[in-house]
């Protein structure tokens, strides 16, 4: 990986905002040196102004700082006059963001109303057939000048209101045309916004902020990466607006946003955020704002730069390469451990919440999906049988007194004591990531080892100690391991999904450990959606749900909720439910089966990119996406014990 391909980064070990060139919108200032600005989207239907102006009134008082209203159509550009002039006499100056996709003349229209106006590059001059054509470069270049065409006339408008615009590249909906030369990938996605930014340019318009959301978060971050690399390339860096698109609901759309939103921000990237959460969308404010807020007064490890010459490859995963050793490492997924060490005494219930469940009449253990594989009781003892499918850590002090004989019990030792080890024997050893490694950890083949750090900048930390591995060529397992000092669930939650994300996006990580004082049962769900968000191990249904607008065309809450209900017991399956056609066939191409409004209270149904039941009535339409499941032979029965 040559040095020029990395400057996607300033300094990969400590965290450096990069400098963005800043644009104005209305009265808010946008990259430089500006504060990272929060922001949402009402879902109300735009042609309500009563009801974009109430909702929008909310979202400003949660503390959104831009606003974006859908404009499908000329008419709800046409209405954003209304609903900004209703706003401003209330004394709310917020800027207004419309929100375009395939209507050209709709953006023309909101440019002169509102501040800032937002395109999608795959729908604004383009349709999408999920057609592939062979192009030559002929053929190509006359795509091109047929886009330019198109899109220069806004370009002029925005430039002469002094309006922002927002590019606004969409894993979900690329182009026929891009799909047809870059495939469904990052490059794809960059490449898309870049030939809109190159039309910006040559008209000599830089009031420009771009994003490229997904849904998957390793292509979401990968694509950002991309897009500054190509920027710092052409020395014109405009601001970015970061986000995970469709990251659903509940825990799963907050772990989602902030492993794919942290990942960025830890290396410096990003000057706007919006969390997409299938909620009101006065919900993701705080949720935004306390991704933004872990940045806070951190108490930080200063590393010196480092030489990529010989490192990992950022824009592509690749799990980094490492030796077996019980159920940890090589070709294994992550492993997760759960934290009993405080427990004054240990029984069978304190497991329940790390997925096993005791009963008692029957003396028998019920193993769940989201089962922990190691337990770790540091002084404490274990007085009854455990089930074969986790294994036990204890003190160095505890093994030796009282499991040193006992299968499946292994020691956790401080790296003074590496020398009373033997060097083919299994233990796991607890490193500061801040520190050197120990000259002769390649010796100890099957030590796992355990990284943590009482620093805030884990992301950097793991990093060193990740290329310190690479450059050493040490092969052992590694377990990351946190320990939150987060007060409320939503912060342990989005704070541990930052410290770990970015390195088990960049292929760093045999597994996790987290701690904090929350709950068992809310620590074990957040390790697994973790795991889950970085596409690291699949442990339950995925749901690529979009946080709704004013286009949806049935209650996505609602609707998603049941859907969940029906099929939350489907392993590894993923379902995409989309408000509307925007990005819906896209998406699907992500997602197993789909879920996609067509129609005021119709359905179509999709298998992957494909439609194969059309204009179902919504009443219907869950039962139907149950039986196309079944149809296909991915159906599961819940079975109670």
């Amino acid at each position: 990986m040559s040095e020029k391909k990395m400057s996607y980064c300033l300094d990969l070990l400590n965290r450096v905002r990069l400098n963005t060139k800043q644009v104005v919108i209305g009265e808010l200032s946008l990259g430089g040196e500006s504060p990272i600005r929060v922001q949402s989207m009402t879902t109300t239907d735009t042609m309500d102004t009563e009801g974009s102006v109430e909702q929008s009134i909310r979202m400003i008082e949660a503390g959104s700082e831009l606003v974006r209203l859908t404009a499908p159509s000329k008419n709800e550009a046409q209405n954003l006059e209304h609903i900004k002039k209703e706003l401003n006499s209330r004394g709310y100056q917020t800027p207004l963001v419309a929100d375009i996709h395939f209507t050209p003349n709709a953006a023309e229209i909101a440019s002169r109303i509102v501040e800032k106006v937002r395109v999608n590059p795959g729908n604004y001059a383009d349709k999408k057939k999920f057609e592939e054509i062979e192009y030559t470069d002929e053929s190509y270049q006359a795509e091109l000048e047929r886009i330019e065409k198109k899109f220069t006339p806004l370009v002029l408008l925005c430039k002469e209101e002094g309006t922002t615009m927002r590019i606004g590249t969409n894993h979900g909906s690329l182009s026929d045309r891009i799909l047809s030369r870059y495939g469904d990938t990052p490059e794809g996605m960059v490449e898309s916004a870049m030939e809109f930014i190159r039309i910006c340019e040559k008209n000599n318009y830089h009031d420009i902020v771009i994003s490229m959301k997904a849904s998957n978060t390793i292509v979401m971050v990968q694509a950002y990466r991309l897009l500054v690399s190509r920027m710092l390339e052409n020395k014109m860096v405009y601001p970015t607006h970061l986000g995970v698109t469709e990251a659903g609901d509940g825990e799963d759309g907050r772990i989602k946003s902030a492993v794919g939103i942290g990942a960025l921000l830890e290396d410096g990237i990003g000057d706007t955020i919006r969390v997409s959460l299938t909620e009101e969308p006065e919900a993701e404010i705080p949720v935004a704002q306390k991704i933004i807020k872990k940045y806070e007064n951190q108490h930080i490890f200063k590393l010196p730069q480092v030489s990529f010459q010989e490192s990992y490859n950022p824009f592509s995963y690749s799990k980094r390469a490492s030796s077996e050793v019980l159920k940890t490492g090589s070709s294994h997924v992550p492993v997760v451990f759960a934290d009993l060490s405080e427990k004054e005494n240990i029984t069978q219930a304190n497991l329940f919440g790390f997925g096993y469940n005791y009963s008692k009449k029957l003396d028998k253990w019920h193993i769940m999906d989201q089962a922990a594989d190691y337990l770790y009781i540091g002084e404490n003892k274990i007085d009854f049988e455990l089930p074969g499918t986790i294994s036990i850590v204890c003190s160095y002090e505890n093994w030796k007194l009282s499991y040193r004989e006992k299968p499946a019990y292994f020691p956790l030792i401080n790296p003074e004591l590496l020398s009373e080890m033997e060097y083919d024997s299994i233990f796991f050893l607890a490193l500061k990531a801040e520190e050197e490694l120990p000259e002769n950890l390649g010796l100890y083949t099957k030590a796992i080892v355990v990284l943590e750090s009482e620093y805030d900048n884990k992301t950097q930390l793991f990093r060193k100690s990740y290329l310190a591995l690479l450059k050493a060529k040490i092969k052992n397992p590694v377990i990351l391991k946190t320990d939150s000092k987060a007060e409320d669930a939503e912060s342990f939650q989005i704070y541990s999904s930052i410290d770990v994300g970015a390195s088990l996006i960049d292929g760093f990580g045999d597994g996790i450990w987290l701690k904090g004082k929350q709950s068992s049962a809310l620590i074990n769900t957040t390790s697994f959606g973790i795991l889950q968000a970085t596409r690291t191990r699949i442990s339950k249904t995925e749901y690529i749900s979009c946080p709704s607008c004013g286009r949806t065309l049935f209650d996505l809450q609602e609707t998603t909720a049941k859907i969940r209900a029906r099929t939350d017991h489907l392993k590894g399956l993923k379902i995409g439910i989309m408000g509307c056609i925007v990005n819906g066939p896209g998406e699907m191409a992500d997602a197993d089966y789909g879920y996609v409004g067509t129609g005021p209270g119709k359905i179509n149904l999709y298998k992957e990119k494909t439609v194969v039941k059309r204009n179902i009535p919504e009443a219907e339409a869950v039962e139907a996406l149950v039986d196309l499941i079944k149809e296909n032979g991915d159906w599961a029965e819940v079975h109670s014990d």
